[in-house]
């Protein structure tokens, strides 16, 4: 008798066009109603509930409730990074409008990998941090050295605080378009944070996209040694 998981449910969820619309959509890591899911997978809003519906009962995503008022995130870092790995993966869907190659070519540039960066960008970063000597790149993970909490110092990021974090402090996440890895877990998400703080980079709506400001262009370059 088997008695692992049913790993054929989980896949069941995801092989469902409009249900892995949704949980791509996710991928940016923020909670959105259903309204705005219902539009990026471009089916009804009674359909979308049926599919949040399962997808919360599955517990693969996760429901906040504010008044009258629903939100819907993915579950965990797991859900995410699970999710990730099936991108690296999937085939590339045909383009067939201006619009589909113009967002694509912004998601791959830069982009939100659940709550740290991704895209070239990400990647840019996370080869500017191994050569500063910042992090070394070990064969399951990266570890920062002194270097690198130097420079997590100076753009004041509370290292302690990251640590305390109930998740994986420092890690290697595959990057489905690079086809490479970047930094994530605690560390990369703080990362995120602070490039928001600073203006350096903001979110594009309704997208996973990532826009460089032109503070941002300026400061990547002085701190990271990067062009973008």
């Amino acid at each position: 008798m088997n008695t692992s998981p049913n790993i054929a449910s989980v896949a069941a969820l995801i092989s469902e066009p409009s249900r892995a619309a949704i949980l791509t959509a996710l991928l940016d890591g923020r909670l959105h109603p259903a309204g705005s899911l219902a539009y990026i997978a471009g089916i009804s809003p009674q359909t979308t509930s049926f599919h949040l519906k399962k997808m919360v009962e599955a517990d693969v995503i996760k429901v906040d409730k504010q008044g009258r008022h629903r939100y819907y995130g993915l579950k965990s870092h797991e859900v995410a990074s699970v999710l990730e790995t099936f991108l690296t993966i999937a085939p590339k869907i045909e383009m067939k409008s201006f619009k589909q190659v113009t967002r694509d070519k912004a998601v791959r540039y830069a982009r939100t990998c659940y709550d740290h960066l991704a895209g070239s960008l990400g990647i840019k970063i996370t080869d500017s941090l191994i050569r500063s000597g910042c992090i070394e790149e070990h064969e399951d993970t990266f570890v920062l050295t002194i270097q690198g909490e130097e420079l997590f110092a100076s753009l004041t990021i509370d290292l302690d605080a990251v640590v305390k974090k109930r998740r994986t402090y420092i890690h290697k996440c595959l990057d489905w378009s690079e086809r490479r890895h970047h930094i994530s877990g605690a560390l990369g998400n703080a990362l995120l944070e602070k490039f928001l703080e600073l203006k350096w980079i903001r979110r594009v709506p309704d997208t996973r996209a990532i826009k460089i400001t032109e503070v941002g262009k300026k400061e990547l370059e002085s701190v990271f040694r990067i062009t973008v």
